[in-house]
């Protein structure tokens, strides 16, 4: 038996031995790379999951910890939480779930809204994964993007993607919107930022060769927008961005998934663990449902009219 398995059940021997009458709390100890909206909405869904299935009061101890955008500290974050033998670990984004099923060798591990976990090799399969991780992805539609920008500019010939190389996933969505736009005859112009304080440069880079500009679920491009939309609003480019969080932050209009919807659909899989399910022996689960949000201010400061087509089906409006 493992040191964590061993651990406890000494534990709950010792309880049921002084007739304790208040189980052991269970132990959730999440993670992720940085804080931004998104992120943070998954975080709470988790939490808010747990809590409604049983998990309240005192019957779940929470932490939370960011590497503050740092792939390093994720890893320092990551061997101190295997240290304190949580009952599971829940990461979040792609480079947190990298450096949790780096450091935990039997602790089960949730990742959550990572791109491509087969190709970030969080896990080697997206069916029953084995060892101790599952978890949730959030590949974003590409098609469904372009489609939507295409609305906005029907011309539209060239878009620009500021984005972070270093991190999987973004690297994966670049790549599947390269594809899916050559298809539709439209260039992509990439723009690279390895930190945020690289950002505004790389959107900056971007004026004067793109008709508008991407930004996909990369944490470091996320992490500090408010740049991107500074450098749509004096250019005259309209913001397109993947996740709806960022509308409210200034993107003009976004299809995506509810972040906060998507910690909850992570929290069904945490709940499943800590039911006793083998994360091994659960398939990860594929992000579900979309939304559609628009920034009226926005647009009209990035120069752009947002089709009577696209304001009828939204499901926000800013």
């Amino acid at each position: 038996m493992k040191l964590h398995a061993v651990l406890k059940t000494i534990l709950l021997s010792a309880s049921l031995a002084v007739g304790s009458l208040h189980a052991e709390p269970v132990y959730v100890a999440s993670t992720a790379i940085v804080e931004h909206p998104a992120l943070d909405a998954v975080r709470d869904g988790i939490k808010s999951y747990l809590e409604e299935h049983g998990y309240d009061g005192d019957k779940m101890k929470f932490s939370y910890e960011s590497a503050q955008g740092q792939p390093a500290i994720a890893a320092q974050i990551a061997r101190k939480l295997v240290g304190e033998q949580p009952d599971v670990i829940v990461a979040i984004a792609t480079p947190s779930a990298q450096a949790a099923v780096s450091a935990s060798q039997d602790i089960p591990v949730v990742f959550s809204v990572v791109t491509d976990p087969v190709g970030a090799k969080v896990v080697p399969s997206l069916t029953q994964p084995g060892a101790n991780v599952t978890g949730l992805s959030d590949m974003v539609n590409v098609k469904q993007h372009l489609a939507l920008m295409k609305e906005f500019l029907p011309n539209l010939q060239r878009i620009g993607i500021p984005f972070n190389p270093g991190e999987a996933n973004s690297v994966a969505i670049v790549e599947a919107m390269k594809a899916a736009a050559k298809e539709m005859g439209i260039e992509v112009i990439e723009s690279a930022a390895p930190k945020s304080s690289d950002v505004m440069i790389a959107a900056k880079q971007l004026v004067g060769k793109a008709d508008a500009i991407y930004c996909s679920t990369d944490n470091t491009i996320i992490s500090a927008f408010e740049s991107v939309v500074k450098v749509g609003i004096d250019a005259q480019i309209p913001v397109f961005a993947a996740d709806t969080a960022s509308v409210e932050r200034g993107a003009v209009a976004a299809v995506g998934y509810d972040y906060a919807d998507l910690g909850r659909q992570t929290g069904e899989l945490v709940l499943r663990v800590l039911k006793g399910e083998k994360p091994g022996d659960i398939d990860v689960k594929m992000a579900e449902g979309t939304n559609l949000f628009i920034n009226t201010k926005m647009a009209q400061r990035m120069g752009v009219t947002i089709p009577q087509s696209v304001q009828q089906r939204a499901n926000k409006i800013y």
